[in-house]
Parts: C-alpha cells; structure tokens; sequence
C-alpha cells in the first residue's frame, strides 16, 4: 500500500517525512480492516513530525482523523459489516483496568494507545483498528467533512466542556484552527457569545463569518471580560493573556497536547478571584459519540480545504506556517469520495 511515515523527526521544512510502498496491513483478533478514503491532517502530527512529542516507535505512519469503509474483519469482529463507513480517531485503546478506566476517564488511562503514534494511522490507503474504538459516522457529511469531526471536533468538544461556559456566556477563543473552528460552531449554537484572538487574518474572516461578535490579535486586550476561554494555539505565552482575559471566577482550557512553556502567573491578576487554569487530555469514546450526535443535530460544518495524497509534506508546512484556514484534509483514496 502507499504511505507517508515519519523518517527522522525534525524541522518540517527538512522534510522528515517519507513517502513510499509498505505492507498491507491484518487486521487482528476484534479488529476491522479500513480502506482510507480521508485523512484530515492535525497539529498533532506536526508536533510528531518535528519531534516536540517523541515517537513511540521507528517509520510511524501519522494520521489520526480517519475516514473509509471496512473491508475485512479479525477473529470475533462482528461490530461493522464489511462496506460501512466508518472513522478512527486519536483515541486507540486502553486498559480498562486502571483506576481510571473503571471511573469512566478513560482518557485518563495509565497505559493508553493512540493512532498514529503508538500505531500506524491514517495516512496510507489501509489502516486497522481495534472495533470498539471505531466510529460510526453520522449521515450528512461527506468523508471530507467528517475527516476533521474525529480528532479536532472531539477535542475541540471535549475543551469547551472543560471551560465550562456558563449558558448564555462569553467564551474566548484563542487561535482558530481545525478544532476551534468547530468548537466555536457548536458554543455559538448553544447561545454563547464568542471572542476569537488569532494571528491569522483569515481565520478571523471565518470567525466573523461563522458568527463571533469579535475577532482581533492573538495577544490583543479582549473587548469584554470572559465567562470561560480555550487556547487552542500550542503558545504558552499566551496563558497569562488568557487569564487576565477572565472575568472573576472564570475559566481557561488548555486544548492542546503540546503546549510552549508557561511564563510566570502574577497571583493577583491572573490566578486570585476564583479564576481555574485546566487542562484537556485525550478524550473518552463517550465524547466522541455524544459530539458527533451533536455535530448532525446542530448542523456543524468544517470548512475544509482537500489536498491530495502527495501533497501531505507541503500541507504540513502549511499548517506549521498558518497558511491554513479551518482544517486540511488528505484524499487518500484519490477518488474524491462522498
């Protein structure tokens, strides 16, 4: 099958990724084989490919926004019939063991496996996966569409449940990317006011467009004080920004699994009045599930852009030097499909 796989992980503009033939994949024990149909392209495997997260094994194949159809299944795999499309996402496996699993945070689990890093992803015409971490997608979004919705969109759901906007409330956006593009969607749909701070001009124009009441500077003094706010930019300059942005007892997220170090917080301006600082790790397969219902009941559309197969090295630089709006997505199959 064709691949893309992390060579030497450095710099994207080195080009530490390789492109080439590898063997199909087999699917195993409760496993299905998926024929990759699309595969959006994520901060995540910019970070993999630079190196700023250490690879957990040598050639990995990045990706982890996977959509295709099932085209054969392992030993006691009965979950999807062969010819359903389905998705894979960040999320690969867990112990169900821990702590953590048995309260239900699986995210949270002690020995977690994810796609594209500790097993080949999306970015090659055939991936496989445990059934019970696959996705049924929604009617209604082409592949391209739903590409995006596996790891952006749940992330970006999972962050905006950890920022805690109150009803009615004024939400913070800072940077405006894949996942904060559909974040924004579903935070205005449920009535709350949304501020976006990017250094990009086009994605301001989107934010605009998709209905937040303002859109400035990544680092800009925000219009209003902040019920709840996200950072979804992997700057951690940018957190002092964000909690002075906050109004008393408010809330900021940190969305990303990278983040820049952290300058000091000044206790009296940035921390005192009740304000929370979070973090969001990973997600639950229960987030996924209860975003993608809620991606088709609110009518949420990524603005996607589709790029072919043997352009995923340039998008990569595109995305590393914010020439990207809304999400990038890879036909792998070539065919275009719906």
């Amino acid at each position: 099958m064709r691949a893309w796989w992390i060579g030497e992980p450095g710099a994207i503009d080195g080009g530490p990724l390789r492109r080439g033939e590898r063997p199909d994949p087999t699917p195993g024990p409760g496993e299905i084989l998926v024929r990759v149909s699309m595969c959006g392209v994520c901060r995540t495997d910019l970070h993999l490919a630079e190196g700023d997260l250490l690879p957990h094994h040598a050639d990995t194949v990045p990706g982890h926004e996977i959509v295709g159809r099932v085209e054969a299944m392992g030993a006691g795999a009965r979950r999807f019939p062969t010819g359903q499309r389905v998705g894979i996402a960040w999320l690969r496996r867990t112990c169900g063991r821990c702590r953590f699993c048995r309260a239900g945070r699986e995210n949270l689990c002690l020995t977690p496996m994810f796609t594209g890093w500790d097993a080949d992803g999306g970015f090659a015409e055939l991936a496989v996966v445990d059934e019970e971490y696959a996705y049924a997608l929604p009617d209604g979004f082409a592949d391209a569409e739903a590409a995006p919705l596996l790891c952006a969109g749940i992330i970006g759901y999972r962050a905006l449940k950890r920022a805690a906007v109150p009803p009615g409330g004024r939400l913070g956006i800072y940077g405006f990317g894949a996942s904060a593009h559909l974040a924004a969607q579903v935070a205005l749909a449920e009535g709350a006011e949304v501020h976006v701070f990017t250094r990009s001009a086009a994605a301001r124009r989107l934010a605009l467009e998709l209905g937040a009441s303002s859109a400035g500077g990544a680092d800009d003094e925000t219009p209003v004080l902040l019920d709840s706010a996200i950072l979804f930019a992997p700057t951690g300059e940018l957190v002092p920004v964000a909690m002075r942005a906050l109004d008393r007892g408010g809330t900021l997220a940190v969305a990303g699994i990278h983040l820049t170090d952290v300058p000091s917080l000044r206790y009296s301006t940035d921390l005192f009045q009740e304000k929370q600082l979070r973090s969001v790790t990973a997600n639950t397969r229960r987030d996924g599930e209860e975003f993608l219902a809620l991606a088709s009941q609110l009518g949420v559309r990524p603005h996607v852009s589709v790029r072919g197969f043997d352009e995923l090295d340039s998008v990569l630089r595109d995305l590393a030097h914010d020439r990207v709006t809304g999400a990038a997505v890879i036909d792998v199959s070539g065919s275009g499909s719906d």
